[in-house]
């Protein structure tokens, strides 16, 4: 297949063909191992691999001859076809198949004219297309999850290293209570697994082949079995033992019924890389805010260029949480057509069928960027205790109003210490003076608690919950 090659040193590369994708506005993946298995060529090699496949299944059944499915096999894997003419072709039949099988038939043909009359044999576009996109999806999900693994494992570090590092804990994006960032990053952690979990699930089993032939009945495959003695005239197992050998040549699963019109395998890869993307977003958008000038308590590692602003010299921007919050707020969209094509004609559908292939791959793309661009971000975070400490400080221990109020409740009753504390905390902000200040005055609290018992109560190190042990838990699971 044609692919782009290195410029001979001395020499400026080639200008992209017109119409070349080169992932200029989608820099996420743009050099990722997901964005090289995701090209026109390795599409093309996906449908080629289907097709030996089918030849490889057919002859293991008795319905192709073992040399015809070689050599079928030995074109497919180094033949050089020329994808930018497969494209144009396409314009013609509204799908890549038909004329890639005439260009596979013709080489098969100069190799050997009698193994020339196997290729696609019963087949029908669909089933390598379908069969050849599950391979593609496979192939890149093994990716996001080697990706997603090398990110949990950055993150269970962070969380065990700052297993009690106190930080202030934020609701509607005002200090709440707090909480530790081990506590935050085991619950990074913990998306991450469950991504990784639905990755496994995919891989595990939902992928499937494709055949069904013309209208999903396998006709075309049990007439030729029958026409070359492979199948008996009262058998009605052949499809079975065909699907079975498919499967297996595929390294994909074999599906109950065909599923040219029936589109849960496309339903399910939408739901998980949605969700996949949801998670990666999450991670991304916490960090963007950890690292903003005035919260400061996280950045991204420090790497010479990198962040650089066009007009600010001062600036080094999040560039890793970025482009993966932009990923992530992509791929429900994309993913959301994969879905609504569920809704789809008769045995085989105009449009619908097509209509997936784009989103499916930019789907696959963003998802697969974005979980290469976290492993950066998440081996390289740096957390920043000092400054996690001044912020919890900069409510003057307000943020334990809820434990002052739950320790004074058994004195004076839950709603009078709640509105107790409601007061002081506010007299507090406006005074600017600290709460346990503002409390030691209050004779309903001097009454059961000493100075230095307040001062112990407002220190918020020592209102951190249950945040330790959740995060011995989340990392022993």
């Amino acid at each position: 297949m044609t692919g782009a090659t290195a410029a001979p040193q001395g020499t400026s590369p080639s200008p992209p063909a017109p119409g070349a994708d080169t992932g200029l506005l989608s820099p996420v993946r743009a050099g990722t191992p997901a964005e090289a298995a995701l090209g026109d060529a390795a599409w093309v090699r996906a449908l080629l691999d289907a097709e030996a496949a089918l030849a490889r299944a057919q002859a293991r059944v008795g319905a192709v001859p073992e040399r015809a499915a070689d050599v079928i096999g030995r074109c497919a894997a180094s033949g050089v076809f020329d994808v930018r003419a497969l494209a144009l072709a396409s314009r013609e039949t509204a799908n890549p198949v038909v004329a890639l099988v005439q260009a596979l038939t013709r080489a098969v043909a100069a190799a050997d004219p009698a193994a020339a009359d196997y290729v696609h044999r019963g087949s029908t576009s669909q089933d390598v297309f379908d069969t050849g996109a599950m391979l593609v999806a496979a192939r890149t999900l093994r990716i996001v999850r080697a990706d997603l693994r090398r990110s949990v494992t950055a993150l269970g570090a962070l969380a065990r290293a700052h297993r009690d590092t106190p930080m202030a804990g934020r609701t509607l994006g005002l200090h709440a209570v707090p909480t530790t960032f081990g506590l935050k990053a085991a619950g990074w952690r913990e998306l991450l697994r469950d991504a990784e979990r639905r990755v496994d699930r995919l891989l595990d089993g939902r992928l499937p082949v494709s055949l069904g032939g013309a209208a999903g009945t396998l006709a075309g495959y049990v007439e030729y079995a029958r026409i070359d003695g492979a199948a008996g005239p009262g058998e009605d197992d052949y499809h079975q033992r065909l699907l079975q050998a498919y499967a297996e040549e595929t390294g994909l699963a074999a599906p109950v019924l065909p599923w040219h019109a029936l589109r849960t395998p496309m339903a399910d890869l939408a739901a998980v890389l949605a969700f996949v993307a949801g998670a990666l977003g999450r991670l991304a958008v916490d960090v963007q805010s950890l690292a903003r000038t005035e919260v400061g308590e996280a950045t991204e590692a420090a790497v010479a260029g990198r962040g650089a602003s066009s007009a600010m010299p001062h600036k080094r921007n999040p560039v890793l949480a970025t482009m993966i919050r932009a990923a992530a707020l992509q791929v429900p969209a994309l993913a959301a057509v994969l879905t609504q094509c569920m809704v789809t004609e008769d045995e085989r559908s105009a449009g619908v069928w097509h209509a997936e292939w784009l989103p499916l791959r930019e789907c696959l793309r963003l998802v697969g960027g974005a979980a290469h661009t976290a492993v950066e971000l998440t081996e390289g975070l740096r957390p920043h205790p000092e400054r996690m400490r001044a912020n919890l400080e900069v409510t003057g221990s307000r943020l334990v109003s809820e434990r002052i109020a739950a320790r004074l409740a058994p004195h004076v009753g839950k709603a009078a210490a709640k509105d107790l504390l409601t007061r002081a905390s506010a007299t507090a902000a406006d005074t600017g003076r600290p709460l346990a200040e503002v409390l030691a005055r209050l004779p309903e609290l001097a009454a059961h608690f000493g100075d230095d018992e307040l001062a112990d109560l407002c220190d918020p190190a020592g209102y951190l919950g249950a945040a330790g042990p959740l995060v011995d838990r989340a990392l022993s699971s």
